[in-house]
């Protein structure tokens, strides 16, 4: 696991689009192709758009695969993560292949049918963000990390959708949707690339217990530690309460 802390929001993302751009396009001289994963939220507005800003991507040889998305809530909401990934990324960088979770249909059909798409490669890359509760994608507290189905139907906790009225996408909870399709834990694991951008002081609690606490499911965020190549990159205020060796620089995969 590596940790690469920015001095603020803006050279974070930046930093993150470089790695997510060389990424991509080693992926794509690799194999003539790149999988990849995006997470949706305010946390990744700057990230993707740095990475749409960048150079040298043949956005033609991408396929695009979607992290979550509520349950029941129209493409034209503007908390839909389907809006979200047309508007900041497949429209800004022309991506043509592409797979949706629509969450108006049934969750069941939907899953299965993204999830048969998601099984048929390896996925090179994929991004994620860290919530205020430690989720990963829309895996709450405790998280699954034994189901192997690439997608699941899950219900979110109050944190989370707290959080989502706090960036600004719902007015108030009762509006925020308590079920959720989601990437599984297992099979976010399974790309062969990871990274993760997290800003904001609100998630440096969240941060200290996924970096240096226990690997359990209460903290699904915790489970990176797990993976082979993942890179975490955080702002100075979502950092905040790191020990002396990540903010050093320290890499390392903690027990």
């Amino acid at each position: 696991m590596k940790i690469q802390i920015a001095r603020d929001r803006a050279t974070m993302s930046s930093l993150a689009a470089e790695h997510a751009n060389a990424s991509i396009r080693a992926a794509i001289t690799r194999r003539g192709k790149a999988r990849i994963v995006a997470a949706t939220g305010a946390s990744q507005l700057e990230f993707l758009q740095a990475l749409t800003a960048t150079t040298g991507i043949d956005w033609g040889r991408v396929e695009l695969f979607h992290l979550d998305e509520y349950a029941g809530l129209p493409e034209n909401h503007p908390a839909s993560f389907r809006r979200y990934l047309r508007e900041h990324l497949v429209e800004k960088a022309n991506i043509r292949t592409y797979h949706f979770l629509d969450g108006q249909d049934d969750l069941d059909s939907v899953r299965r049918r993204v999830g048969d798409a998601l099984l048929q490669e390896e996925v090179d890359v994929l991004f994620a963000g860290i919530g205020e509760n430690g989720h990963l994608a829309f895996n709450d507290p405790p998280a699954d990390f034994n189901t192997t189905e690439p997608y699941i139907v899950v219900r979110l906790d109050d944190a989370c959708r707290r959080q989502q009225v706090g960036e600004g996408w719902f007015a108030s909870i009762d509006e925020v949707p308590d079920t959720a399709i989601s990437m599984s834990i297992q099979q976010m694991l399974k790309s062969r690339e990871m990274i993760v951008v997290v800003p904001d002081e609100r998630k440096a609690a969240a941060v200290r217990e996924a970096l240096e606490g226990e690997v359990t499911p209460a903290v699904p965020a915790s489970i990176l530690r797990k993976h082979p190549d993942v890179t975490i990159y955080l702002d100075e205020p979502a950092a905040a309460l790191l020990s002396d060796r990540f903010k050093a620089g320290t890499t390392g995969r903690p027990a």
